[in-house]
This record gives C-alpha cells, sequence and structure tokens, in this order.
C-alpha cells in the first residue's frame, strides 16, 4: 500500500535546519498528461452537448447546411439558399402576421437576448446589483427575452434577500447600461421580476382613430396604441373606468373614441350612451348621436334627472334579473348602457347648489356600486382627482391619467407608488402634437401602470358618425370615409 505523506510531514522531512521554524507546504502530485487530455475532451463533448440542447433549431439547421453541402455542393447551396429568401420573402408580402409570429419575433427575440447576454455580467457589477457572498459576486439570473419593435421585456431571477425595489432604484443606470430610454421594473412572482426596456417610443406621433369593427367586443374596444405598439384596448362590460387629465391633456378624444368604437352596436340597439355635458363644448358637436342612440343633457338639473332616471332603470332591471341570472348579455330589451360624464367635478365640487351636489353624488354612487352586474358602466373625466373633488374616486376601478399638473396627483388618480412604478404623468408634453392623448393606465387586475395613447378623432370623424344618426345623412367627404372593418377585436 502505497504511503500518504501530508504536508506537514514534508515539511519536517526537507527542513536541513531542525531548530529553524518549519515551512509549511502541501505535496505536490503530477497529473499524467494523458488524465488531462481525457479530462478536457470530456468537459468539450459536454459543452458541445448543452450547445446542442441550447440551441436546438440552430444545429439541426447546421447539421442539415453540412448535409446538404456534402451531397449538392456548392452550386446547389447556392439554388437553395436563394430559393429559400424567395419563400420567405413571399411569405413575408402575403402572410405578415403568421411570418412575424413564426420568423420575425424568435428571431428578434433571440438578437436581443444575445445582446443582453453579452453586457448582463458588466451592467449588474457596475449598477451595484450583483451582491458579493463568501468573497464571490452573485449575479442576477437574466431569463427568457421577449421583444417588440418598441419594446423589450427581460425576466429575472433574484438573488436571495434582493427585492424589485433595488432595481427599481437602479432603473436609469439599468436604461443608460442597455442602451434604452426607459427601463421600469414589473413584478412577476416571488423572487422574480419583469424589466421591460423602452427602445423607441411608439407613441411620439399623433395616433389616427381606429377603425371600428363591425362587431365590437365590449371587454375589448380599441381606441388608440399602447407604449409597445400593441392596440390599446379598453374594457366597458362589467367595470367603471375614471378619466383625469388636466385642460388640453386629451380627454375629449378618449371619450370620442370609446363612443366611435360603441357606435356599431350603438347602431344595433344593444349599447345607449347618457352623455352629460356641463361644459357644453365636447359632447355638443356630436349631440344628435347621443339624442338618436340615448340621451343628453348640459343643464345641471336636466343631468341629475337623466342620472336618476338611470339609476331607478337600472334597480327595475336589477328586479328582473334577481334570482335567475348574475351577469349581463346585452340585447335590444336590455342594452348595455353607458354613463357618460365629462368634467363631473363641476356637477360634484364645483355646482354652487348643494342639494343637486348631493343628488349628482347619490346617484352616482348608486350607478357605481350597483350597476357592474345588470350592464350599467359610468365613465368619468376630471381635471382635479383631488378625493374632496370627487368622493368617489375609489369606486372606480379603472382609471386613467392623462398629463397632470402635479407628480402627487399621479398616485390619487392609479393608487400609492404608481408614480415609482414608472407613471410620471406631470412629464407628459404640453404640446398636443406630443402629449396630447398620453396617459397611464392602471386597471383593476394589474397594480403596474401601462403607458397609452388615444387616437385623435378629428371634427370631420365626428360629423360622419352624426350623419348616420340622421334621416336625411349629409354627403360623406370621399377623401375620409368611415372605416369599418369586419371582425371582432383581439
Amino acid at each position: 500500500m502505497r504511503k500518504v505523506i501530508t504536508g506537514e510531514q514534508v515539511a519536517q522531512i526537507y527542513n536541513p535546519d531542525p531548530f529553524a521554524r518549519p515551512v509549511w507546504r502541501a505535496p505536490v502530485y503530477q497529473t499524467p498528461p494523458a488524465v488531462i487530455a481525457v479530462i478536457q475532451l470530456c468537459r468539450l463533448l459536454g459543452w458541445l452537448v448543452r450547445l446542442v440542447f441550447r440551441h436546438r433549431v440552430l444545429a439541426l439547421v447546421l447539421a442539415l447546411l453540412g448535409f446538404a453541402h456534402a451531397e449538392i455542393g456548392w452550386p446547389g447551396m447556392t439554388a437553395l439558399g436563394t430559393g429559400v429568401t424567395v419563400i420567405l420573402a413571399g411569405w413575408r408580402l402575403l402572410w405578415p402576421p403568421s411570418f412575424a409570429r413564426w420568423v420575425a419575433a424568435p428571431a428578434r427575440n433571440a438578437w436581443r437576448a444575445w445582446r443582453y447576454r453579452r453586457r448582463w455580467g458588466g451592467v449588474m457589477m457596475i449598477s451595484g446589483l450583483a451582491p458579493g457572498y463568501q468573497g464571490r459576486l452573485v449575479l442576477p439570473v437574466l431569463g427568457k427575452v421577449s421583444s417588440t419593435r418598441y419594446v423589450d421585456r427581460v425576466r429575472v431571477r433574484l438573488v436571495s434577500g434582493q427585492s424589485p425595489g433595488d432595481f427599481a432604484r437602479r432603473a436609469e443606470n439599468l436604461a443608460h447600461g442597455f442602451g434604452a430610454m426607459l427601463c421600469r421594473v414589473r413584478t412577476s412572482r416571488s423572487g422574480a421580476l419583469v424589466l421591460e426596456f423602452v427602445r423607441r417610443d411608439a407613441l411620439a406621433e399623433v395616433v389616427p382613430a381606429t377603425p371600428m369593427l363591425a362587431c365590437p367586443d365590449l371587454r375589448a374596444l380599441e381606441v388608440g396604441r399602447r407604449e409597445d405598439g400593441l392596440p390599446w384596448l379598453i374594457r366597458l362590460h362589467g367595470t367603471h373606468v375614471l378619466v383625469a387629465g388636466a385642460t388640453g391633456a386629451g380627454k375629449a378624444s378618449l371619450l370620442w373614441s370609446l363612443v366611435r368604437a360603441m357606435f356599431p352596436l350603438m347602431q344595433a340597439g344593444l349599447v345607449r350612451v347618457l352623455a352629460a355635458d356641463p361644459k357644453l363644448m365636447e359632447l355638443a358637436f356630436g349631440r344628435v348621436i347621443f339624442d338618436t342612440h340615448g340621451a343628453y343633457a348640459a343643464d345641471t338639473e336636466a343631468v341629475v334627472a337623466m342620472l336618476e332616471r338611470a339609476v331607478a332603470d337600472m334597480q327595475a332591471r336589477a328586479a328582473v334579473f334577481a334570482g335567475w341570472q348574475r351577469d349581463h348579455t346585452p340585447t335590444r330589451e336590455y342594452p348595455f348602457t353607458v354613463v357618460l360624464v365629462d368634467e363631473v367635478a363641476f356637477l360634484t365640487a364645483y355646482q354652487p347648489d348643494r342639494k343637486l351636489r348631493e343628488r349628482v353624488m347619490n346617484a352616482l354612487a348608486t350607478l357605481t356600486t350597483q350597476g357592474r352586474a345588470v350592464g350599467y358602466c359610468v365613465v368619468a373625466a376630471l381635471q382635479d382627482p383631488r378625493k374632496d373633488v370627487l368622493t368617489i374616486r375609489n369606486l372606480f376601478p379603472d382609471r386613467i391619467a392623462m398629463r397632470l399638473d402635479e407628480p402627487e396627483q399621479t398616485d390619487m388618480v392609479l393608487g400609492d407608488g404608481a408614480r415609482d412604478r414608472g407613471a410620471a404623468c406631470e412629464l407628459i408634453s404640453t404640446d398636443p402634437a406630443i402629449g396630447a392623448g398620453v396617459a397611464f393606465v392602471r386597471l383593476e387586475s394589474d397594480p403596474d401602470p401601462v403607458r397609452v395613447r388615444a387616437g385623435w378623432v378629428s371634427d370631420h370623424d365626428i360629423r360622419t358618425l352624426a350623419s348616420y344618426c340622421r334621416d336625411d345623412p349629409e354627403p360623406l367627404d370621399d377623401t375620409a370615409p368611415l372605416a369599418i372593418e369586419t371582425g371582432a377585436a383581439a
């Protein structure tokens, strides 16, 4: 049996001076070169196996190309490449949605993931997001990268002991580190988060009015565009919506976008709109639409009477539905009713008659607390979101904050912490070409705000809708026809 000599014994054996302090050192064993070669070969094979399994599609393509080159040579490879290019170009021109889903999106995701992976370690360490543990730097784990033309969403698994707040405080560092305009931190699940990098501003230009669908979905009405380039869909059925924004922020465009999106259902008798317009400016421009498919009121007493009739009709409908159904489906007999109130603050806070103010508040409170299940929705717009202006602010599950005057007002509308999550409403530009219609949305099901922009509904668009409500419609301008597309909202 081989005798094992420890480092301490070696130091004692090879020390010529018995009275000197020993120098301790470990024994050194020379590994045979053949063993080193076998170990390195195993490591190389393991790396190749991991590479193949991690990039299965790329490995398959390379294998097929190698086999094709061995069989048909370079001329055949050139012809094959030309044919594939022609097929992809034809696919892109004839079926762009499927091409984007199966070719463009995966390629973009892979390219963006490679760019983030290449910079990940350096940015994490310089930003102070790579903590040290037992003498080593521990990096958060980079996960899946989903990319659009405008936004990258990067999934991150946190190091034990980290929180999303650590990344939120370094959001500006991350944006500059990865070459993005803006970085937002979205909570995903316990121990993980999503970094949302905005590369291009999809809302820098005015968004045109969206085409109307022949069969719109009241749970997904398209009214504009989101920051990631996708359509902005608003749900009205089964909820209430509060819109807050300073003068000139674009509230009128949003309200008219909702009316425009619902107009086919209004013509079918499945939706009616009760419009309250104390300002006598915005909704009055298309009054004939509401007179034909609902009701219109501008005087305070007329508005109060209209709201109280809506409460009575809602309660009568609830008595009919009681014990028979728990949800509402729009029909001609019981249409979906939208109570559209512009400048609600004038009715609830600035109205000099106290009794009228109380009647308005009672009616709105009743509609917002009892109307969702029986097909009633309240859409209210105001400029001042303070609690003393609208005491029932918390009864609106879905809220939209446009340009506001003060940073504190953002949290008043969207809830506490909304501004820390990226909803800087006070920074929206006052230039109508840049900031009109831009808003942040907080939904009942998602606390993270989303930046959006409402489509611009011009005077011609409103006149076009109004002309379809008259017995003798005016001749329309052929250069800008009413756009109606077949299909349902996605």
